[in-house]
This record gives C-alpha cells, sequence and structure tokens, in this order.
C-alpha cells in the first residue's frame, strides 16, 4: 500500500466458501471493504469486523478503485455485471477489476473489452488452493492480462494469495485453470475407481493408498482427498456441483479448439450422475459415490 495515498478501496462481490475467507484477510490487511453478495446474510461475518453492505453490484464498483467478484458460475457473473445495477455500470475509470471466478476463457474476453471502453484495467485471476488455502491467504492465483496491471495489483493478491502466475494474454488465466481442475477432477475420479477395484477385491482402500503414497502415483491432491474417499465422509470443500461445471466448460472449450478431451468426457459422466442423485451439497471427492450405487 502506499502510504502516501491511503490503503486502495476494496470491493468484494460474491461471498461464497472462498470469498468470504478472501474477504477476511483484506479487512485484516487494512483496506477498507465493500461487499455484496445475492444472499445477504452472508456478509454477517464481514461486516461484523468492519466491511460495508452495499445494496447492489454496481454501489460496490461505483464505492472501489479495485473490484474482486469470485462468484459460482458464467450466468451468475453475467448477471453481477450487466444484470439490473450489475457493476459494469458503477466502474470507474482509472479502477482496476479482477475476476476470480472459474469461467470461460471468452467471457474473460468479453470483460476485458467491456471494461478497455470503460477505462478499467481488467485481470482474469481465478485460483486453486481451496477454502483452506483462502483462510491461511495461500492461494495459487493463475493470471490473464497485462503485466503492468498485474503489477500493481499484486499488494493486494499478496494478502490473499502465496503464489502468482502471469500465465497470458486476458482469457490464459481461465484457461489454465479449466486445464488444472480437469486433472484434479480426473486423479479423483481414477483414484475412486482404483479403491472400488480394490475394496471388491477384499482388501482394505488404506492399503492401496499407503502403496501410493510412496510410489510415483503420490500426489498433492490425493493427500487432501483420500481421507474422504476412505471415510465416506465429502463435507465440501470444492463443491462436486462447480467441479462438474468447471468439466463442462473444459469440454466446450475443447469442442472450440477441436481438442479431443475423451477421459474428461468419461469422468463428467461420472460426476454428472453423483450430482444428479445427490439431495444435499457434496465435494468433488463424492465422485466415489458412483462406485457405490
Amino acid at each position: 500500500m502506499d502510504p502516501a495515498a491511503g490503503p486502495k478501496k476494496i470491493g468484494l462481490i460474491g461471498l461464497g466458501l472462498m470469498g468470504r475467507p478472501m474477504g477476511m484477510n483484506l479487512i485484516r490487511a487494512g483496506y477498507p471493504l465493500t461487499v455484496w453478495n445475492r444472499t445477504a446474510s452472508r456478509a454477517d461475518e464481514l461486516v461484523a469486523a468492519g466491511a460495508r453492505l452495499a445494496e447492489s453490484p454496481q454501489e460496490v464498483a461505483a464505492a472501489c478503485d479495485f473490484l474482486l467478484t469470485i462468484v459460482s458460475d458464467p450466468p451468475a457473473l453475467e448477471e453481477v455485471l450487466w444484470g439490473p445495477s450489475g457493476a459494469v455500470h458503477g466502474l470507474k475509470r482509472g479502477s482496476t477489476y479482477m475476476d476470480s471466478s472459474t469461467v470461460s476463457p471468452a467471457l474473460a474476453r468479453k470483460i476485458a473489452a467491456a471494461c478497455a471502453e470503460r477505462g478499467v484495467r481488467f485481470l482474469d485471476a481465478p485460483v486453486t488452493g481451496g477454502d483452506w488455502g483462502a483462510k491461511k491467504g495461500e492461494l495459487v492465483f493463475m493470471i490473464g492480462g497485462d503485466a503492468g496491471t498485474l503489477k500493481g495489483a499484486e499488494p493486494i493478491l499478496a494478502v490473499m494469495g502465496k503464489k502468482l502466475f502471469h500465465v497470458g494474454p486476458h482469457g490464459a488465466g481461465q484457461t489454465i485453470k479449466l486445464a488444472m481442475n480437469l486433472i484434479l477432477a480426473l486423479q479423483v475420479d481414477a483414484l475412486a475407481e482404483a479403491l472400488a477395484l480394490v475394496t471388491r477385491a477384499g482388501i482394505q482402500g488404506e492399503k492401496l493408498v499407503e502403496v501410493m503414497q510412496s510410489s510415483m502415483a503420490r500426489s498433492g491432491v490425493l493427500d487432501v482427498k483420500a481421507p474422504n474417499l476412505l471415510k465416506g465422509e465429502y463435507v465440501p470443500s470444492f463443491p462436486l456441483r462447480l467441479m462438474h461445471k468447471d468439466l463442462g466448460l473444459a469440454l466446450d472449450l475443447g469442442n472450440q479448439l477441436g481438442v479431443a478431451l475423451p477421459a474428461t468426457a468419461a469422468a463428467r459422466e461420472n460426476y454428472n450422475y453423483v450430482k444428479g442423485a445427490a439431495k444435499e451439497d457434496l465435494d468433488y471427492s463424492a465422485v466415489m459415490k458412483f462406485w457405490k450405487k
């Protein structure tokens, strides 16, 4: 922060599993924060910590120098930006807008063009690291956009994340994020399939995981998700409905680019089945339920 200018005023739209802890870290760092969420009660914790609750996305944008959105999917983002009292109508010339939702690269480029018309700098900056990474301020940002814009945003991002990767022009952040989530979804799907085979053969799933952890098959995502599958407990850290959405976005992008994604298509059917059968919100590791049917 520039001490002479005082802390930048930040606006935050989207107070879900990721947005709320990101907002708490911004408040703790001394940034004045204005927030909005479709379900207003989700702002209670942040308001108690000193945030101001706005009545519309437009009001948030008008009150800040740096706007951050992190919402569930492309329709939610379009509604927040271009709907009645949408944020686009309140963006101030010279301000910066960063979207950390996971959406399509095409939507990121559409937003960049709308921002450019208004003299607003834009970054598409989806994140990975789960809700625990958001709480600890240890998220990883994959960023598309102008290097100079990113340089100006670095002090704010450093409050929420431990690693910032500038991966290319507008839309590149979203492309990398979809590719990343495709891998995470396939890894957990593969572990679920392997555990189904092992347990049907009468061997404890723990034995497979134990051997994997000492082998080339070891991975960070399995460290976190293997316990879920072994216990059959799927409290959402990354909801299955969002992973299902991201696999759909990856397949759409594959279609646009003419890239075949056969393993992704097969895995999405498994996630699709579990999502359709679920009565509650589950973590994406609940794809294991496909083999329990």
